[in-house]
């Protein structure tokens, strides 16, 4: 690689990676303690406030250590999320859930290695170079005859070493290259969480990816939608997707990680692992369910993200997204075409109701003062009276018709005259409810007497305000109303 090469990538990582952004800022040793204390193999997630308390905690003793921290804690949260050190997504009962990004562990990682120097030229790390290179060779060999020798030669030795244990030369290894193999395997697995998340980062790219090619690339679509209805798991069959089914199918199988929870369970068991740390002890007795822990979150992600994306297919959501993308596309096409001749300062003789938020100061607020709704003089108290039954009955016939009455009315007047119209009995029982009455007699009407036909009469009636009048359909009562 030419040293322009070089450069020009290290260029751009300097300006795309997270990792040494972090490491460049000046409160890197802030946000690094802070997060990598906060965050864990075992605790990968925190709540928005959760996380909000513990920071605001940790920057109150970093000042009275003489840290220059000057904004609250939700600031330096939302700071590290917008530089990509953090990772903000939905938790399950609508609130946020923060976790570190890729490029955070990196650097995490990066600063344990400058803290805990540790050499890797080992045996263990050379016998476990060699022994690759050796699998990779034999596994890669088109030549069948070759294969078959060195896998051979490979079970001599083996049969070799059973029959030096079977006659007592057992030479057990010692505990410093013990202690340094131990170390290998905690190296190796201190990597996983930082592949966890970059997988995690890319299967969110190639889903952002696919829907952006459903929408803006219409060549494309054929293919991604063929795919998608004939049942294929596009996020699934993936670079990314297919290297992590790997490692999750191999996590699953019941008799590797028996095995290798049996090994572990042994390895600690023997006298070597008193050497170790207790932090070593336990990040090697924690290590499967750590990996399966990660690994049954990412296939979650990827099961979602499938489900979602086949959702947003066989929803109307894709054809209003492409609508408004098409939309977008006119309107960008035509403010190319207007800007050759209009420019952008031209007044239009076009009115456009902005909308927006009136900010106001918070010092210009007034806060409530619950005193100012007590009453500044003592309440009097009457006595209660009792009910004035007639007041009450007067209130009960202004609300509603007293259709006994009008009928009772109808029937006197049948009694008295004969038949009679609306207006006849008007004229001998006065509408002691008003025009309450006449509707009752309009609806007597309706059900008891006969129209006469296209034919209308006047009636009348007083109120406390003077004399009302009304044409009315004309009616006739010939009978009684039971």
């Amino acid at each position: 690689m030419s040293t322009v090469r070089v450069a020009l990538t290290a260029r751009r990582l300097l300006q795309e990676s997270p990792a040494w952004a972090l490491l460049r800022t000046d409160t890197a040793p802030v946000a690094l303690a802070v997060l990598g204390t906060h965050f864990s193999r075992e605790r990968r997630h925190l709540a928005a406030a959760e996380l909000f308390d513990a920071v605001e905690t940790d920057l109150v003793d970093l000042r009275a250590r003489g840290f220059d921290l000057r904004q609250p804690a939700a600031a330096y949260c939302r700071a590290w999320l917008t530089d990509g050190y953090l990772v903000r997504r939905p938790g399950e009962a609508r609130e946020e859930i923060y976790e570190l990004s890729d490029g955070t562990l990196t650097a995490l990682r990066f600063i344990d290695s400058l803290a805990v120097p540790r050499t890797s030229v080992t045996e263990s790390r050379l016998a476990t170079i060699v022994e690759r290179i050796r699998r990779l060779s034999i596994d890669t060999d088109p030549d069948v005859s070759r294969r078959i020798a060195a896998l051979q030669a490979e079970r001599n030795r083996l049969d070799a070493r059973i029959e030096a244990l079977a006659r007592g030369d057992a030479d057990t290894l010692d505990e410093h290259r013990a202690v340094d193999q131990a170390h290998d395997v905690l190296s190796l697995a201190s990597e996983l969480p930082e592949d966890f998340a970059r997988v995690r980062a890319e299967l969110d790219l190639i889903n952002r990816d696919l829907r952006a090619r459903l929408i803006e690339e219409p060549a494309s679509r054929g293919s991604v939608l063929d795919d998608i209805f004939r049942g294929v798991d596009v996020l699934a069959e993936s670079d990314a997707g297919r290297s992590f089914s790997a490692f999750h199918s191999l996590l699953l199988d019941p008799e590797q990680t028996t095995a290798v929870d049996d090994d572990l369970d042994a390895l600690l068991e023997r006298p070597f692992a008193r050497s170790l740390s207790p932090e070593n002890r336990t990040q090697l007795r924690r290590l499967l369910p750590a990996m399966q822990d990660a690994s049954g979150e990412i296939n979650d992600v990827m099961t979602s993200l499938s489900r979602s994306l086949r959702r947003f297919v066989q929803s109307e959501e894709l054809a209003e997204e492409r609508l408004v993308h098409q939309m977008l596309r006119e309107a960008f096409g035509a403010a190319g075409r207007a800007s050759s001749t209009t420019r952008p300062w031209t007044r239009l003789p076009i009115e456009l109701a902005l909308t927006g938020v009136h900010v106001t100061s918070p010092s210009a607020m007034k806060l409530q003062n619950p005193a100012d709704s007590e009453t500044s003089e003592p309440l009097e108290i009457h006595e209660t009276q009792p009910a004035d039954l007639e007041a009450l009955r007067e209130a009960v016939r202004a609300s509603e018709i007293d259709m006994q009455e009008v009928t009772d009315n109808v029937n006197s007047v049948l009694a008295a005259h004969g038949p009679s119209t609306i207006a006849d009995i008007l004229s001998h029982r006065r509408a002691t409810q008003g025009v309450a009455s006449v509707v009752g007699l309009l609806v007597l009407a309706e059900q008891h007497a006969t129209r006469t036909r296209d034919a209308v009469e006047s009636v009348s009636w007083r109120t406390p305000d003077g004399e009302r009048r009304a044409r009315v359909p004309r009616f006739l009562f010939q009978e009684a109303i039971a």
